[in-house]
């Protein structure tokens, strides 16, 4: 007998019921994050503490830099240099003829003035040199006159005749130069001035062209200088100069003189400036400063350690102007030991003495002034405050 399966038990259809505590969740989720994402967005996390943190190290502070207060002035200008005293004249008198001295009536070291006696010369073989010539002279003379009568009357040829007149001519010059010869036994001083050496003794036998003494004229005195081609425009003929020996002499003196051809070596241009100097007082050879007086400008008076280059390798000065530095080119004019004059400024600047080397051209700055310190005083005390604040 064959079994048949139960009937099965009716199905009842599925139904979902809402579960109203888990859609409260889900909304609350949702509005939790709507309400953190404009929380985010809307930037009161921190209100201004992160922009005034972008500010800060985008802009910081700028540097400090101490400055003067500097007005232009009328300042003298003038050109410099070393030279040195020569004499006017300096010169060896020789001399001229052989013979031994018999008369030095001056010694080393004194003036003479010119024509004065310096030595004199044996004259016995001048006088008979002179005598023999004159002699010759005379003979000459009568071969002359005869060989004119005989021409005359027709006996003696032409050719004799102009024989004749040839020795009477060179009778003549031997006399003429046994005067000399004798003249060149006296020597004397050719110009006014100090015997500065004397070789030749007294009883000397001395040769031609034996030096018999060396005068130096220290009147007037010449200072020879060297003048650079870029300075040479302003210096000419006539302008004053004053002139300091190293004795610790000073006096006034005159350009007499002005090159007109550069030295190759140095290219510079030999100047020669005149002085007086009576009696000799100021000796020749020593050294001497000269200043040429050259015109006038309006200069500023600056330490020479706030003096800078700008990117091209040019010469200038930082000021500051409307809180910013300012590059001015500058030439300087006038040089003294602890300062000097510029040119190139405005009249009235504030000159950085302080940080310079720390500030560009056109750079933001903090300027300070001390009042009453010199910018020596300032460079030693005000660097380390100054540029402090802008250390990290």
């Amino acid at each position: 007998m064959t079994d048949h399966p139960a009937p099965a038990a009716p199905t009842e259809p599925l139904r979902f019921e809402t579960d109203r505590g888990a859609s409260r969740s889900i909304w609350i989720a949702v509005a939790l994050v709507v309400a953190l994402v404009g929380w985010m967005g809307s930037g009161i996390i921190f209100p201004g503490e992160a922009p005034a943190a972008e500010t800060a190290a985008e802009d910081p502070p700028p540097p400090s830099v101490m400055v003067t207060r500097s007005a232009a002035e009328p300042v003298t200008l003038s050109f410099r240099a070393e030279g040195q005293a020569l004499p006017d004249r300096d010169t060896d008198v020789i001399a001229e003829t052989a013979g031994t001295v018999i008369e030095m009536p001056f010694a080393k070291g004194d003036r003479v003035a010119p024509g004065d006696l310096l030595a004199r010369l044996n004259s016995s073989r001048a006088e008979a040199a002179l005598a023999q010539a004159r002699a010759q002279r005379l003979n000459a003379q009568r071969e002359f006159d005869n060989a004119t009568q005989l021409f005359d009357r027709g006996v003696a040829t032409r050719d004799r005749l102009s024989e004749a007149r040839a020795a009477l001519a060179t009778a003549e010059a031997d006399v003429a130069s046994a005067e000399e010869a004798m003249e060149n036994l006296v020597v004397e001083a050719p110009f006014a001035g100090r015997i500065e050496t004397l070789p030749a003794s007294q009883g000397e036998y001395v040769q031609s062209g034996s030096t018999i003494a060396r005068i130096v004229d220290n009147d007037p005195l010449t200072v020879a200088i060297q003048v650079p081609q870029q300075a040479l425009s302003r210096i000419s003929e006539g302008q004053t100069a004053q002139v300091s020996f190293i004795t610790g002499q000073t006096r006034e003196g005159r350009v007499s003189f002005v090159g007109a051809a550069a030295a190759s070596e140095t290219r510079t241009f030999l100047t020669e400036i005149e002085v007086t100097n009576p009696g000799g007082e100021i000796p020749a050879g020593i050294s001497a400063q000269v200043t040429i007086p050259t015109g006038d400008a309006t200069a500023h008076r600056v330490t020479p350690s706030i003096i800078s280059l700008d990117e091209s390798g040019q010469l200038g000065v930082k000021t500051v102007e409307d809180g910013h530095v300012a590059f001015y080119p500058i030439e300087i004019v006038k040089t003294e030991i602890d300062s000097v004059w510029v040119t190139g400024l405005v009249e009235q600047a504030e000159i950085i003495t302080v940080g310079q080397g720390f500030v560009r051209d056109g750079e933001e700055v903090r300027s300070q002034h001390a009042e009453g310190e010199t910018p020596e005083d300032t460079e030693s005390s005000a660097i380390p405050q100054a540029l402090a604040e802008d250390q990290p």
